[in-house]
């Protein structure tokens, strides 16, 4: 090793819910998930801060909430949310510490003054993550110390029309698609585990199908990627985080704030510190990826430029005290035309949401609206999507408050109840606290609507 500090892979996947076996899916299969959590930590209580793809990404790169760096929504294509030109986002910091910043796979943020890396490795392989991991190879067996930003295409939905439904082949990545140096495991519809926010109908068991077998194609590349790191001798000063930027694909869970959407998988593995195969429950968001990875690093200097903190220190502790008492989520848009503004609270106990736009119905993404999943209730006309009502799906009320020990599925709002009016006040004065903080530009709606 040419320097003592650890070198940092971070891994984000694209759509990836709580569906490993680390986090107590048996019905699918993820290896070197549960390999790299056996050598590390879980976090119990993980959530993203925005449940879009460009904005939490600019979120774990920049650690600062999507209205505060101004990436609002999607940024490429019509969408064209980006970054403000002053914004300073955490590979350049690190390579100003004498790291050497690579990347590889998906990007999705903008402007690229802001985002700059050392290296870009050039891929073309598109859902190929052995692939991906080989072409990280050169990097992963160069001059330490490095950060790798290795972004998987998996499980995101891709391809197919409204037309072409239900259940185009292409919706997850072909499953018949073959990849060199790899083999793919198909999961048949009756070996899937329908979670509770979804219907159990034959569209979603056939999407589920192939979510989890993109979710295994994923896993391989996480477990090349580990194996080239321990076959160069580098895995024992490297730690390795792993996270996806919002919840799975599927209505009710990606772009929305329940718990689907924003609570996600965190496995970090230090080879620094002393605990293997434990959980830790302290609330992390994904604005403190950016302070976090810069603290491994030796190199947060100015703590106060994110709202996130660096969690290094807790992740020995399975419940840290004098940690954190809440969490805090802001979405505005997912595409240009999905504007449904909402800010929460999260505790270890409580869910609290501000529709800011609840007389609206509630926007579809245009790939959930198309979803197999979704067609099929709007055909067979049901009245419920999982565990909650169609129309409380789509027509949400200006606030919801959940009792996530009593109702972890988030279906009985007590918003409106008399006995919890002081909870609600107490959860209103909490936002608006967030939102001076972070420059919201929603604040006004407090008094403007």
């Amino acid at each position: 090793m040419s320097d003592a500090r650890p070198n940092v892979v971070l891994m984000v996947a694209d759509d990836h819910g709580l569906d490993a076996g680390c986090y107590g899916n048996a019905a699918i299969r993820t290896p070197s998930m549960d390999a790299l959590a056996a050598d590390g930590v879980v976090f119990s209580q993980a959530f993203c801060t925005t449940a879009s793809c460009a904005a939490s990404r600019s979120v774990i790169l920049t650690g600062q909430h999507g209205h505060t760096n101004g990436t609002y929504g999607h940024t490429h294509g019509r969408h064209h949310f980006m970054c403000f030109d002053d914004v300073v986002s955490f590979p350049p910091l690190l390579a100003q510490a004498g790291y050497h910043t690579a990347r590889i796979g998906k990007y999705h943020v903008a402007p690229g003054n802001v985002f700059p890396f050392d290296e870009v490795i050039p891929w073309s392989g598109g859902r190929d993550d052995v692939g991906m991991a080989e072409a990280s190879r050169p990097a992963l067996e160069g001059a330490e110390p490095f950060f790798l930003y290795w972004c998987s295409f998996n499980p995101h939905r891709g391809g197919g029309t409204l037309e072409s439904h239900p259940c185009k082949p292409d919706r997850f990545g072909n499953p018949d698609e073959s990849f060199p140096g790899d083999q793919e495991t198909p999961f048949r519809d009756d070996e899937v585990a329908v979670p509770h926010y979804l219907p159990d109908t034959p569209e979603v068991r056939a999407e589920l199908a192939q979510y989890c077998q993109s979710v295994a194609r994923l896993d391989r590349g996480i477990g090349r990627l580990v194996q080239i790191l321990k076959d160069a001798g580098k895995y024992d000063n490297t730690v390795l985080i792993y996270i996806s930027d919002n919840g799975a694909a599927f209505p009710a869970a990606k772009t929305t704030l329940y718990d689907p959407g924003m609570r996600l998988p965190c496995i970090v593995r230090n080879p620094l510190g002393r605990s293997r195969g434990t959980t830790c429950d302290g609330l992390v968001t994904w604005a403190d990826i950016a302070p976090t990875v810069l603290d491994f690093a030796g190199a947060l200097e100015d703590p106060e430029r994110f709202f996130g903190r660096s969690f290094k220190d807790i992740i020995d502790e399975p419940s840290p005290r004098d940690w954190r008492r809440e969490a805090f989520a802001s979405h505005t848009f997912h595409e240009i035309t999905n504007y449904y503004p909402m800010r929460v609270v999260r505790t270890h106990r409580h869910k609290f949401i501000w529709n800011i736009a609840h007389k609206l119905d509630y926007s579809f993404a245009s790939d959930l609206w198309a979803s197999a999943a979704w067609q099929g209730v709007l055909r067979d006309g049901l009245g419920r999507f999982g565990s909650r009502t169609v129309e409380a799906y789509i027509h949400r009320p200006r606030f919801e408050l959940y009792d996530l020990e009593a109702d972890p599925h988030e279906t009985v709002n007590l918003a409106d109840r008399p006995e919890h009016a002081p909870l609600v006040a107490d959860f209103c004065a909490r936002l608006k606290a967030f939102q001076e903080q972070t420059h919201d530009p929603w604040l006004h709606k407090w008094t403007y609507e």
